[in-house]
């Protein structure tokens, strides 16, 4: 079973100060009064959302327009509540070895697809070795690199139905996992949607599954109107831990920030996830909104590839990196131009995971400085002189330009560099050119924690196997003495001892500044005063399922 440390760990990640309920705690007696005092049971939830970038699969989908819909399309093996407490869904029980290395997962029985198509050991062994298989492409694929046998999925003369060798189904509720190395945290790691289950209708055409998605999810998909919006509806047969207190929710597109807010004003939106640059220093007395506010977990920081000139992982990148850093005032801009509804980073994780640190060696690194900012500037412009133009690049549909504009003004005033804000009409129009690795500047970045662990912040965006393609670091990252950190934290059982070597991880990166932490977003929402049980996880996302109307 999942140790009782591993579950005190998790707990100690509920987010201080917020208001928030379990998944476990909606019974059927609570849901009937929350659902008599709000509204009925069959009320289709309106939110805003963007348009996915890809198709709804869910090892193929990195970015939150796909990943809030997906999250509630599947079930995986386990879940997390609003609180960061761990629940057994598919899951009967995760047993570990004696050094983690390989674990025994014993299914429950009944759970299916909505198309009727059981659930079992071969739905996630297929699932997985999918999703590690290069010739599929997926973008999740690196969270398949903890498996025995994921280099040989890695090379292009691997079959399409190649499965991984660290899986083995002995019956259908019984799924045995082989790791290629210790990892204390994989039973936190496998809540990743990335490990969710497919049914077999998915192999035929994945692409054309991702448009009309089968799962085994609280809802089930109904229609995707592109450019617009995406409804899902109740799933009647769903048995997990995350009770349906609505009839569904409809995910709908906006590019503008404001005009959503605009809707939830006028009572045309139920529920707007993060509230526009031009409300935040109104929306908490706006008597038109319920106003929701509470500590957050969702990084934002500003990307520089190693393959730009001038910012390579070298004397000269280190020196330019750290002086832009220092060069960010970020408590002036939390307090100028988001009225203090952001917490100014001091490391590379959040406050939603029990392993976030304030003093880390190297945390001067992300405190404004500008004499020190400076003097480094000038440092590295002595190895090789910066005469072009720093831009940063970020997307209008996501409130970022005041933000943006404003980190700009203070490199030019402290540095005496002309930084620029390139804008471009869509996230999903930047991140095309993230991942295809056209994009020739320094760009804003957002991460949405997965699982209340300081791992989720460290392997997707950081490691060396998550780079050129196989994962989230886009900016290519790579340094052995990281990978090696972290290798060594996941290996560690002792909570105190692993927190201890993600540490010693984090100021690897503090020193190296692959990205620049500028803050992690509080919750800042409204929705319509008609909206009840609105509550939010330890990701920032909305518990869809128990909101009412």
């Amino acid at each position: 079973m999942v140790s009782k440390q591993l579950g005190k760990r998790l707990a100690a990640a509920a987010l201080a100060g917020a208001t928030m309920v379990s998944m476990a705690a909606c019974g059927s007696g609570q849901a009937k009064t929350a659902n008599a005092k709000h509204g009925s049971t069959s009320s289709i939830i309106s939110v805003n959302n963007t348009e996915p970038l890809s198709a709804l699969v869910p090892a193929d989908t990195n970015e939150m327009g796909g990943s809030r819909i997906i999250r509630y399309l599947f079930e995986g093996l386990v879940s997390f509540d609003a609180k960061g407490r761990q629940h057994m869904e598919v899951a009967k029980s995760i047993t570990a070895n004696a050094d983690s290395t390989q674990y025994a997962i014993k299914l429950n029985d009944g759970w299916k697809f909505t198309n009727g198509e059981a659930v079992t050991a071969q739905s996630f062994a297929k699932a997985w070795s999918f999703a590690a298989n290069a010739k599929h492409a997926q973008k999740q694929a690196s969270r398949m690199s903890i498996i025995k046998g994921y280099d040989a999925l890695q090379k292009p003369d691997a079959a399409d139905d190649a499965q991984l060798s660290g899986l083995q189904t002995p019956d259908d509720h019984t799924l045995i996992v082989t790791l290629n190395a210790p990892d204390s945290v994989f039973p936190t790691q496998v809540s990743h949607q990335s490990f969710a289950p497919l049914p077999s209708v998915a192999y035929k055409d994945i692409k054309a599954f991702g448009k009309h998605p089968i799962g085994d999810g609280p809802y089930m998909f109904k229609s995707w109107r592109p450019n617009t919006s995406i409804t899902v509806v109740k799933n009647p047969d769903y048995r997990g831990s995350r009770k349906v207190m609505n009839g569904g929710i409809e995910y709908r597109d906006y590019s503008s920030p404001d005009a959503a807010y605009a809707d939830v004003q006028s009572g045309n939106l139920d529920l707007l996830m993060d509230v526009p640059q031009s409300a935040l220093k109104t929306f908490r007395t706006d008597s038109t909104i319920k106003a929701y506010s509470q500590p957050g977990s969702v990084y934002m920081g500003i990307v520089i590839p190693e393959r730009l000139a001038h910012f390579g992982l070298n004397k000269e990148g280190d020196l330019r990196r750290q002086a832009i850093s220092m060069a960010i005032d970020r408590n002036q801009i939390i307090d100028k131009v988001f009225y203090n509804t952001k917490t100014a980073a001091t490391d590379f994780t959040s406050p939603g995971v029990p392993e976030h640190q304030k003093n880390l060696k190297g945390t001067a690194n992300l405190r404004h400085n500008a004499a020190k900012a400076k003097q480094l500037w000038k440092q590295a412009d002595a190895i090789s002189p910066f005469k072009q133009k720093l831009t940063i690049s970020y997307p209008t549909d996501g409130g970022h330009k005041p933000w943006i504009e404003a980190v700009c003004n203070q490199l030019k005033n402290t540095l005496g560099v002309d930084a620029v804000a390139d804008a471009y009409p869509t996230m999903s129009d930047m991140l095309k050119r993230v991942l295809d690795r056209s994009i020739q500047t320094p760009y804003f970045s957002g991460w949405s924690l997965d699982y209340p662990s300081a791992e989720d912040y460290m392997t997707p965006l950081y490691s060396s196997e998550s780079a050129d393609g196989h994962g989230t670091n886009n900016g290519d990252y790579k340094n052995p003495q990281f990978d090696a950190a972290l290798l060594k934290a996941k290996s560690e059982k002792d909570v105190a001892k692993r927190t201890a070597d993600f540490n010693a991880a984090q100021e690897i990166l503090l020193n190296d500044l692959p990205a620049i932490p500028m803050w992690c977003n509080n919750v800042s929402a409204a929705s319509s005063p008609s909206v009840g049980n609105v509550h939010f996880d330890y990701t920032n996302v909305p518990t869809y399922n128990t909101i009412t109307k």
